[in-house]
């Protein structure tokens, strides 16, 4: 999923000012999972505008509404009949959606409420790490099913650096596990510890941002 986190409300307020009225709008999926934009984060951030907008500017409104995916146009359409009302959306979706947003309805005014971080999993309450990086053309099956573009903090294609040690990451020894040490172990329990000595050549990165922005079309779904 996507993972996002909250910006300051210092920075928010700072971005809001201008205005008198606001619509913040969230997103119940990616951004719901991770505790960043779904309802209860609207609530609470819209509840602190009000506080910190009021101050010097008592007749400020503050407004929330929740969509199931902004990244979605139809799902934005109801949006729309209420949109005249607002100076400002502040969306709390990931980036994605807040370009969805600032797209569909070209003549109103978007601000991110969210810093999107990385595609990622949860792996305990209130953690999430990257997981994918989204390169385009997904290696996974040559590396035991761990990816050494996002776990390895050196995006080694060929083994391990010489600042590893006792299984950890020299960038950070007590949170990050040496990406490399995993696909070993993997390669280990999976009896194919020959692959391990496959030599692969650098990335072909084209399939990622290569030439602008990527899109998929499938005729299949058309």
């Amino acid at each position: 999923m996507i993972v996002a986190e909250r910006k300051p409300i210092a920075e928010l307020t700072s971005r809001l000012a201008p205005y008198r009225r606001i619509l913040v709008v969230g997103c119940n999926t990616c951004v719901a999972v991770c505790s960043a934009g779904g309802a209860k984060e609207v609530a609470v951030t819209s509840a602190l505008l009000r506080i910190a907008l009021g101050r010097e500017h008592p007749e400020t409104r503050v407004d929330e509404t929740c969509v199931e995916r902004q990244c979605e146009v139809e799902m934005n359409a109801e949006l729309a009949p209420s949109l005249g009302n607002y100076e400002v959306i502040l969306s709390m979706a990931c980036g994605v959606g807040v370009q969805t947003l600032a797209e569909q309805f070209n003549t109103a005014v978007v601000i991110p409420a969210l810093n999107t971080k990385f595609m990622g999993r949860p792996e305990g309450l209130g953690e999430w790490s990257e997981r994918c990086a989204g390169c385009g053309n997904c290696v996974l099956e040559r590396y035991a099913g761990v990816c050494p573009i996002t776990r390895c903090s050196k995006n080694l294609l060929n083994g391990p650096c010489g600042g590893s040690a006792n299984g950890r990451c020299e960038v950070d020894p007590e949170r990050l596990p040496c990406a490399w040490q995993l696909i070993y172990d993997r390669w280990v329990a999976l009896g194919q510890l020959d692959r391990y000595l496959t030599n692969e050549p650098a990335k072909d990165w084209s399939s990622s941002l290569h030439g602008g922005p990527r899109r998929i079309q499938r005729e299949d779904i058309r």
